[in-house]
């Protein structure tokens, strides 16, 4: 059974509230109910109750929506989740990003292509990239992300051909060629965008260079899990961005 450890993350839920915290024996948890002492959790199995709080041990998603710092507008879990599924994201892989922002996606496609995978990503804002080199280094699932602190270029990942791509800047158009040129034949690429007139704009440059083309959104819409007032929430994540995703054609 996997118990509790010092330093391990928790996501402890109080009520409707999730709060993500590591565990360190001289702190405390303070709520409306009274305090939680850390140390009382070395030891116990994750999913115990204490009290009103019910101590979990956090998913990806709780990480991400919960844990990490955002100096940017971090890209919904549902929509990096399904990018790494439609990517086709698995254990070996070597995927391309940028830009990187608050590194929330570099966090999903780390945890897809698994330790012996690379994702290289890259982030031009160095305060942004302060940011998410943080949060790469406290979340990551393993040590296979290369964060660069410059434009995305392909002379800067040499020989490498990728099995996919993320591209996520405000206006993509300008490397789609550049792009193209570091991924393997008939790769995915993927690209977020928030406008419907960056989506016409991209998809007017995406020929001759890829093929097989799609554009989604992703609505979540939450119920209320009550079996004697099963209705929808009173808030649900409706639009947040564009996905497009395509194949590469070969010359």
């Amino acid at each position: 059974m996997e118990t509790i450890k010092e330093g391990d993350l928790v996501l402890i839920r109080f009520k409707d509230r999730r709060y993500l915290k590591r565990v360190e024996s001289d702190k405390n948890f303070s709520y409306k109910g009274g305090v939680l002492h850390y140390k009382d959790l070395v030891g116990k199995p994750f999913g115990i109750t204490v009290g009103e709080l019910q101590i979990f041990k956090p998913t990806l998603e709780e990480i991400i929506l919960y844990g990490i710092r955002r100096e940017t507008q971090i890209v919904y879990p549902k929509d990096t989740f399904y990018a790494a599924h439609k990517l086709d994201l698995r254990e070996g892989k070597k995927v391309l990003e940028f830009g990187t922002g608050s590194g929330a996606t570099a966090l999903v496609f780390s945890s897809a292509v698994g330790p012996s995978g690379k994702v290289y990503t890259f982030e031009r804002e160095e305060r942004i990239y302060r940011v998410a080199k943080k949060n790469l280094e406290r979340f990551a699932p393993y040590d296979n992300v290369v964060l660069f602190n410059e434009p995305f270029s392909p002379e800067r990942v040499g020989e490498v051909e990728f099995d996919a791509a993320f591209v996520d800047v405000r206006e993509p158009w300008p490397f789609v060629e550049a792009v193209w040129s570091v991924l393997k034949p008939s790769a995915p690429v993927g690209f977020l965008l928030p406008t419907a007139n960056q989506v016409q704009e991209l998809l007017r440059h995406l020929r001759p260079f890829f093929g097989d083309v799609e554009v989604v959104e992703i609505l979540t819409r939450p119920y209320k899990p009550n079996p004697d007032r099963f209705r929808p929430e009173d808030q649900m994540v409706a639009h947040t961005a564009y996905l497009l995703f395509a194949k590469k054609l070969s010359k």
